[in-house]
């Protein structure tokens, strides 16, 4: 090995040392959690921190190893910026909960039977006014008013494949609150309070993880 390659190669074999050391914190951060038998915020901002530095070290030993010998790890750490360290109250008073899901319109003509059903059986569930007196079947527009109108959000969920639609991703945020906001503060612009900093957990679902698997970014990260 030349001397040119000596910095190098001192440099990865520092950042595995480092690397080791971060999963061992890591580690210990989690078992000291578990076995408290008063885990609190303290013990899971350890976690969180532990695992930032996890994520940190395993980025620099990755981007090393492949400028040193052109080789990467079988494994990849997400960045630590997915979410920032919770900043919120440690006794929050009220939470928020901001759950996206989304769909396709995978059988349109299923979905429009379906609104036309529903419309029969109860004719209140098609505003005549903002419809313009359009049937509730003749559009997917239309179809979708009836639908999410009729039904609950997690109804829908359940019952996707029964109006013709396809899941997609979703999300779910809490997020902790000084204090319950007050009736109508936050209706014009439900999701520009959504800070990050004060989220307590956050699940999310996609076809990008295993299977029927759930995400949390708080507690769980792929």
């Amino acid at each position: 090995m030349s001397d040119a390659a000596q910095p190098a190669a001192a440099e990865v074999r520092a950042a595995v040392e480092a690397l080791k050391t971060a999963l061992d914190r890591h580690l210990d951060a989690i078992e000291e959690r578990d076995g408290s038998e008063a885990a609190g915020p303290e013990e899971d901002a350890a976690v969180y921190a532990a695992f930032n530095e996890l994520a940190a070290a395993g980025e620099v030993y990755d981007a090393l190893l492949y400028d040193a010998h052109d080789e990467v790890t079988p494994f990849e750490i997400p960045g630590a910026d997915s979410l920032p360290p919770y900043m919120g109250p440690d006794d929050p008073s009220a939470v928020s909960v901001l759950v996206r899901r989304d769909y396709t319109v995978a059988e349109p003509l299923r979905l429009l039977a379906q609104a036309r059903r529903i419309s029969e059986l109860d004719p209140d569930s098609v505003d005549a006014e903002e419809e313009d007196g359009e049937d509730a079947g003749s559009s997917v527009h239309a179809a979708l008013g009836v639908l999410f109108g009729e039904f609950e959000p997690d109804e829908i969920s359940t019952r996707h494949k029964e109006f013709g639609l396809e899941e997609g991703d979703s999300t779910l945020w809490v997020l902790a609150a000084d204090e319950p906001a007050e009736a109508g503060e936050w209706l014009s612009a439900p999701f520009d309070a959504a800070d990050p900093e004060r989220v307590i957990c956050r699940f999310d679902v996609s076809s990008v993880f295993d299977e029927d698997e759930l995400y949390d970014s708080r507690d769980r990260r792929h």
